[in-house]
């Protein structure tokens, strides 16, 4: 019996072989269209991870790959060993959960709430607005963010005033506790509007029967987001969570640099900025690696569990 089998897989390769390269000389000159991305992944992508060596050695500039001293793995027990290294992962872990969280609620409610727009110069009005801050740089909208939170002429600080909430202008940028909150809602108002584009786009999808037959039935405006809308999007909410959670811990620095001071440092120091504060600002190259390959290692991991996740208890995936 097994030997039957055997053969009939055998068999089945075989016969397979000519219709993939039948496949390959009819779709060939997609395969060549496809050669310079490949290129380009491999050298910007897979290339820089040569890089890596250098978290292994007592990395010095000038010397030559052969000449440099590998240490092994010390630079990684210098990184477990301090105790900045803890501090900076809980901020960056809690700005990336908060992050999450408002990053995915936000534009999800953004988007069904503006398909619910019937006026279309309106809804084009509001789309356009809500996506403008995406294309200004961090520089300017910390800034305006800084501004906006001034002790002195502040609009948030004016208007809690006005309301009588509160007595005096209170010190946004100077309070440690509240450095958090400040740079999700900041990057909820610079990229909501950005974010809402694709669950639009996956909205649009959606069959307007299933629509007119929930009317019919007498189905109110809430359920028929609750039984059609949402549903309608899920596949395309889990595959962005999912790409999402895989970089949980690599949030970048800009936005805690530009927004940060040394009165929040205990708060706004992000793994990103400590690997440029202690390893590349100090000469420390094998030591900022190792902060990078660190990084890398746990997004992957995270990637690979939440996608594990999803695929047994929801049946999505994208691998």
């Amino acid at each position: 019996m097994k030997a039957i089998t055997l053969e009939k897989q055998t068999s089945s390769g075989l016969n397979n072989k000519p219709q993939r390269w039948k496949v390959f000389k009819n779709q060939k000159y997609l395969y060549l269209m496809s050669i310079p991305f490949v290129i380009w992944v491999f050298v910007f992508q897979y290339l820089p991870l040569w890089g890596w060596t250098m978290a292994f050695q007592n990395y010095k500039p000038g010397k030559g790959f052969f000449e440099q001293k590998w240490v092994g793995l010390e630079h990684f027990q210098m990184l477990f060993r301090d105790d900045q290294f803890y501090l900076v992962l809980r901020n960056t872990m809690a700005m990336s959960i908060m992050g999450l969280v408002a990053g995915f609620v936000f534009p999800v409610l953004f988007a069904i709430l503006l398909n619910e727009v019937r006026v279309q110069a309106m809804k084009r009005f509001v789309q356009t607005v809500s996506y403008l801050p995406h294309f200004v740089s961090w520089v300017v909208a910390a800034g305006i963010v800084t501004k906006m939170l001034s002790t002195d002429g502040g609009a948030v600080n004016a208007v809690l005033m006005s309301l009588n909430l509160i007595d005096e202008p209170i010190q946004f940028m100077s309070q440690g506790h509240l450095f958090w909150g400040i740079v999700t809602a900041a990057d909820v108002w610079k990229e909501t509007g950005w974010n809402a584009i694709i669950y639009l786009a996956a909205i649009s999808g959606i069959g307007p029967e299933l629509y007119e037959a929930a009317r019919v039935d007498g189905a109110s405006r809430l359920k028929q987001i609750w039984h059609i809308t949402l549903p309608g999007i899920r596949s395309t909410i889990i595959v962005l969570l999912i790409m999402s959670i895989g970089h949980l811990v690599g949030i970048g620095f800009e936005k805690q640099f530009l927004l940060g001071n040394h009165m929040v440092k205990d708060y706004s120091e992000v793994l990103d900025l400590y690997a440029l504060n202690y390893g590349l600002s100090m000469g420390r190259y094998s030591f900022g690696t190792a902060i990078n390959i660190f990084n890398s290692l746990i997004s992957l991991i995270l990637l690979f569990v939440a996608n594990g996740m999803f695929k047994k208890f929801a049946n999505e995936s994208i691998m």
